[in-house]
Order: structure tokens, then C-alpha cells, then sequence
């Protein structure tokens, strides 16, 4: 299959494209800059520059391509006016090129965090969501503006916080997340699992317009977060920030759907198979 991947300088987009590519499929990565993102990912990957607030400078990107899969988004340091112009007005223009473009299909990578703080319940796809932040407010108003496009194939998939394969996501997040509750939990997935996810949604003959969690079997408490890498549990102090992040996914419907079963159910099974420090 000729995917076009977009964020594929990213965390989860460049470990998701070597995946991709690693099982045959031609993948093709919209870059606004392909002299610096060949350099970064190396010769294995074709490139396409482009712009997803340009709707113009997208439309060769994606011709040819039997998929999209969009993993772009504007997060850390966004203005919540930065936020929506990427997060949801990209989203449209690239989302509208493809249609046009008969793409088959579209997967679109959102986000846990879309459904708000409810005090650490599991939470299901058809739930209300009530996000407080402008990233997650703009990646639901992504979501609702593509399942409101008809005759096009997109499947939406949510995220959890995303870690191993060398992501030094953990690390970065301490500062942070310093002031949490040592024992609230966390929904989180390894990169390898993402992207047995998309490949599994890129696959799957149906059914289109549906939404995906994707999470592990178990979310570990921060305090068992921190310690994977070597850092003491956070302190507290700033629970009410920390109930932004509260809400739990749950993933059964990727499972009975999909056949979705994680290569690392736990955090300490990654751990055990050095899946933290290099690719799985």
C-alpha cells in the first residue's frame, strides 16, 4: 500500500513510518522540509513538501496514496489560536485534498486526553468528552469535523501517553508532571503497539467513521512511571492540575474489533524486553 504518513519527524510518526515501511508498504512522508527530515530519517522513505495550512501545497502529497495516516499536531507550546489552526483547520485541509484525491482511507491519530479529567474512570469511545486544554479541545474538534464527512473511509484513533523504543518521553515529562499524585494512574502504549494499531485500522475492511482507543492492559501508577526511569515519585502538590490527565482508557472495542492484543501489555513487561532504550 502507498501510505502518505504526515508527523513523521515526530515521536510516534517516525517510529510508526520505519514500521510501516518495514512491512512493505511504500510510505511516502509529508515534511515541510525533505532535506532535513532525509537527513533525520535516512534514505528508505520518499518525500513530499508540504504545508497542512497551505491546502495547495499538499494536493501532490497525497496523489497517488491509498491512505493517510495523519500523526501531525501542534502540542507542547502551542497558543490555543496555534493549536486549532494546526490541530483542526490542518486536519481539514488535509482531510478534504485526500477525499478529493479518492484516497481509500483516512486514520487520523487523536488523543486520551480528549476525553478530560473524570477522576481516573475508565472511559469508552462513546463517552461525552470534556476537555480543558487547547490541544485536546482542537484534536476533538478534528474528530468530529471528519466523522462528519461522508463517503470517505477515516478511522480515528486515540492515544495514550506513548513510550519505549528509545522515546525519551518519560523523561521529559517528569518536570512537568513533578506535582502529581504519586498514585494516579496513567493510560499509556508502547510505539510498537501504535503501531500494530494503525496497521491493524489500515487493514481492517471495516467499519468506517469509528473511533479506537488504543492503551495497554494496565496503567501503572506515576509513581511506578518515574521509577522506570530512575526518578523519584512526584510530590502532590499540584493535584489539581494533575486532573486534566485523569481519565483512563478503556480498550476493548480495538480488541473485539480488531483483534488488537499488545505486545506489551504492562510496563514492566517492556522494561523486561529493554523495549524503554531501543526499538522493539
Amino acid at each position: 500500500m502507498k501510505i502518505l504518513i504526515t508527523g513523521a519527524t515526530g515521536k510516534v510518526g517516525s517510529r510508526l513510518a520505519q514500521r510501516l515501511a518495514a512491512q512493505g508498504h511504500h510510505v511516502r512522508a509529508l515534511v515541510r522540509d525533505a532535506s532535513r527530515a532525509g537527513a533525520m530519517l535516512g534514505k528508505w522513505m520518499e518525500f513530499a513538501e508540504g504545508d497542512l495550512l497551505n491546502p495547495d501545497s499538499v494536493v501532490p502529497a497525497v496523489q497517488g496514496t491509498a491512505a493517510v495516516v495523519h500523526c501531525a499536531a501542534f502540542f507542547r507550546g502551542a497558543t490555543p489560536e496555534q493549536a486549532y489552526a494546526v490541530n483542526e483547520r490542518g486536519t481539514h485541509h488535509l482531510a478534504s485534498v485526500a477525499r478529493l484525491a479518492n484516497v481509500r482511507r483516512f486514520v487520523f491519530l487523536s488523543t486520551g486526553l480528549t476525553y478530560g479529567p473524570n477522576e481516573g474512570r475508565l472511559c469508552n469511545e462513546d463517552d461525552i468528552c470534556n476537555p480543558v486544554d487547547a490541544y485536546p479541545l482542537s484534536k476533538l474538534a478534528a474528530e468530529k469535523m471528519l466523522l462528519t464527512m461522508e463517503d470517505f473511509d477515516v478511522r480515528i484513533l486515540r492515544l495514550p501517553f506513548v513510550y519505549g523504543d528509545g522515546d525519551p518521553h518519560i523523561e521529559e515529562v517528569i518536570p512537568f508532571m513533578r506535582g502529581f499524585p504519586p498514585r494516579q494512574r496513567m493510560s499509556i502504549g508502547h510505539h510498537v503497539d501504535v503501531a500494530q494499531a494503525v496497521s491493524r485500522l489500515l487493514d481492517a475492511a471495516s467499519p468506517s467513521h469509528r473511533i479506537y482507543n488504543v492503551v495497554d492492559d494496565e496503567a501503572p501508577e506515576l509513581a511506578e512511571l518515574f521509577a522506570a526511569v530512575g526518578q523519584p515519585p512526584p510530590d502532590g502538590t499540584n493535584a489539581e492540575r494533575a486532573a486534566a490527565f485523569s481519565a483512563l482508557l478503556d480498550g476493548r472495542r480495538i480488541r473485539e474489533d480488531l483483534g488488537f492484543k499488545p505486545t506489551f501489555p504492562r510496563l514492566k513487561d517492556a522494561i523486561e524486553a529493554n523495549a524503554l532504550d531501543r526499538m522493539a
